[in-house]
């Protein structure tokens, strides 16, 4: 290791150091150099706040909490695949993804090396193509800026593949991204100043540009159209019981003849590839609360606010002033199904775009929970509004916490002229 650490030194001072031939791509070195060695700054006086946890640690804790996730994305992907297809069609399969299939595991739609590595060739291009086209505007813009690369990109690079389906096109990845990353971060000055969540404001912009490609029925499940198999629907849950013409049994509606609570729970489920899983979630929820590095109480406020808006959508169902069928769906579903967990846990709680203050935090989540339930239920077109609820509320997050500051204030204040 000190070998290596002697080797970058010299190249920093003979190539990147100022007045050096590779100054300006100074970023790109500082980039590689706090992300394999230890800085060997320190804070020399006693007029800083000295913390353990900074920008770098703080990111790689949120893609650790990610990482289950991840593995469900691919393992869930390459299941929704196999269980669409019949065994006979199995030998049909064709292209570079099914080949390597073909070579390393088999075709058994049970077997979960099979429907891991079959996930894992449609989730992990997606990756790769996120965080290479990212990580290129990152350099770009800290070059252009002067200023090292930041490590809040690992987080969004993370986020983006989850929210998007299996059969998503990659030039389309690369389009989002590159939305997500200039429009939605860069020209507010980078990670700390932007507005809204950037790797909402990638899968807002495909899911607008490009809706056919982005959502619809046949999108979540990877499936070759030539092969797609009588009577299998590769829509959502959600999309489904948004349909007014689905039946009731026992007051709960039913999603499918097969569908258990529990399923839905664990996300063996169609869906966007990371979001289906509520117990991954939970997981990742866990990871971040026990850091420190997730707001409770912005989970907490999205899951109270879902709550009490089921609550009041239940009572108009059964006062009869609506006909719609999906008003009687039970809060434990909403819960369950969609991208709900996934969007309290990891996208309400983005540190820059949310609210700061402590009550601000719970106005915050709890107004997701409102307005997302509220969207996906009444609106029929569009059965999931978590993305729209976060994006609407990333605009009032700094007049949420301006409002709490005032409140804090003229108590004080009154408190002092007693």
């Amino acid at each position: 290791m000190k070998f290596m650490l002697d080797q970058n030194n010299k190249m920093h001072e003979k190539l990147f150091a100022k007045g050096k031939p590779l100054e300006r791509f100074y970023p790109l070195f500082e980039a590689h150099d706090t992300g394999m060695f230890t800085p060997g700054e320190v804070t020399g006086s006693a007029s800083h706040v000295r913390d353990g946890l900074d920008l770098k640690r703080m990111m790689i804790t949120v893609v650790v909490s990610l990482v289950p996730c991840m593995l469900f994305a691919m393992y869930n992907t390459g299941l929704q695949a196999n269980l669409a297809l019949n065994p006979e069609m199995l030998d049909q399969l064709t292209g570079w993804r099914h080949s390597i299939l073909q070579a390393t595991v088999g075709y058994a739609a049970d077997n979960f090396i099979a429907c891991f590595v079959h996930g894992a060739l449609y989730y992990l291009p997606v990756y790769a193509v996120t965080f290479a086209i990212g990580g290129i505007w990152e350099a770009v813009f800290a070059i252009v800026r002067k200023h090292e690369i930041n490590e809040g990109f690992l987080v969004t690079s993370a986020l983006f593949p989850l929210i998007l389906p299996p059969t998503i096109p990659l030039w389309q990845v690369v389009i989002g991204i590159s939305f997500g990353i200039v429009i939605g971060k860069e020209i507010f000055g980078g990670v700390g100043m932007n507005i809204f969540n950037p790797a909402l404001m990638a899968r807002a912009f495909l899911f607008f540009a490009y809706p056919i490609q982005i959502s619809g029925d046949k999108v979540w499940t990877a499936v070759e159209p030539a092969l797609a198999v009588d009577g299998f629907s590769g829509a959502t849950w959600m999309a489904r019981a948004a349909d007014a013409n689905v039946a009731l049994e026992g007051g709960h509606k039913l999603l499918s003849e097969d569908l258990g609570w529990m399923n839905a729970f664990l996300g063996f489920v169609p869906g966007s590839m990371g979001e289906t899983s509520t117990l991954a979630c939970l997981i990742g929820a866990s990871i971040l609360i026990v850091t420190r590095v997730g707001s409770w109480r912005t989970m907490i406020g999205c899951v109270v606010g879902s709550l009490v808006m089921s609550l009041v959508l239940n009572f108009a169902s059964r006062s009869g002033a609506v006909t719609n069928p999906f008003f009687d769906v039970p809060f434990y579903w909403h819960w369950v199904l969609g991208g709900f967990a996934f969007a309290a846990v990891f996208m309400a709680t983005d540190p820059v775009s949310s609210s700061f203050t402590n009550v601000g935090k719970f106005v915050y989540g709890f107004s997701i929970g409102v307005l997302g339930l509220l969207i996906r239920v009444i609106n029929p077109a569009y059965p999931e509004g978590w993305m729209l609820a976060i994006l609407f509320m990333n605009m009032f997050a700094p007049l949420i916490d301006h409002f709490v500051v005032e409140a804090n204030v003229r108590r004080r204040m009154a408190r002092l002229a007693n």
